[in-house]
C-alpha cells in the first residue's frame, strides 16, 4: 500500500510540475508584408488551444487562428475586396488556422512545423521563432498564389512574410 502511495505522490509531483510550466498566451499580433505591393497589414481574432511550455519548447503545441474579418491594411477600400469572394472570401473561410507538427530548439531559435490553412487549402509553413523572456516573435513566408489568391499575375510575385508575436502570462 504504502508503494502504491508513494507511486500516486511522484505521478502527481510529476504532472504538476509539468502543468506549472504550461503558459497561457495573454495577447497575441498578426501582421503581414504583401512584399511585391509593399502593403502591410494585419490580423486579429487570434484563438489558440496550445500549450507552451517556455522552458521546455519542444512539449509544446502549437496551434491557432485568426479571423479573415478582422484583415487591416490601413485602406477601407483595400481591406473590403481582399476580404471578397475574389481573395480571402471571408464569408466562405471566416478563419485561417495554423496547426504545428513538429518544433525544434536550436542555437536559441524556435523551428515551428506545421499545416496552415487559408480558403480551404492546406500548406506546410515553417515559423522560426525567437524568445525573449516571456514573448516568442516568429516569422514566415509564404506565397499567397498556393492558397488561390493571386493580386499579382505571376506566382513569384505574390509572397507575404508573416510575423507573429505571442506574449505570455
Amino acid at each position: 500500500m504504502k508503494k502504491i502511495i508513494t507511486i500516486l505522490l511522484v505521478f502527481f509531483s510529476i504532472t504538476l510540475s509539468v502543468a506549472q510550466h504550461t503558459s497561457t498566451i495573454s495577447s497575441a499580433k498578426v501582421s503581414f508584408v504583401f512584399v511585391d505591393k509593399d502593403v502591410d497589414g494585419t490580423l486579429s481574432g487570434f484563438e489558440s488551444n496550445g500549450n507552451i511550455d517556455l522552458e521546455n519548447i519542444q512539449n509544446s503545441s502549437f496551434e491557432g487562428s485568426v479571423a479573415v474579418e478582422t484583415l487591416k491594411t490601413g485602406n477601407f477600400l483595400r481591406d473590403w475586396s481582399l476580404k471578397g469572394g475574389k481573395y480571402f472570401d471571408a464569408k466562405e473561410y471566416p478563419s485561417i488556422t495554423f496547426e504545428g507538427t513538429s518544433i525544434e530548439k536550436k542555437d536559441g531559435v524556435i523551428t515551428v512545423k506545421g499545416n496552415l490553412t487559408l480558403k480551404d487549402v492546406t500548406e506546410v509553413v515553417v515559423f522560426k521563432f525567437k524568445q525573449n523572456g516571456k514573448q516568442l516573435k516568429g516569422t514566415a513566408s509564404i506565397n499567397a498564389y498556393d492558397y488561390g489568391i493571386a493580386v499579382k499575375k505571376k506566382r513569384e510575385e505574390n509572397r507575404v512574410a508573416i510575423q507573429i508575436e505571442l506574449n505570455f502570462n
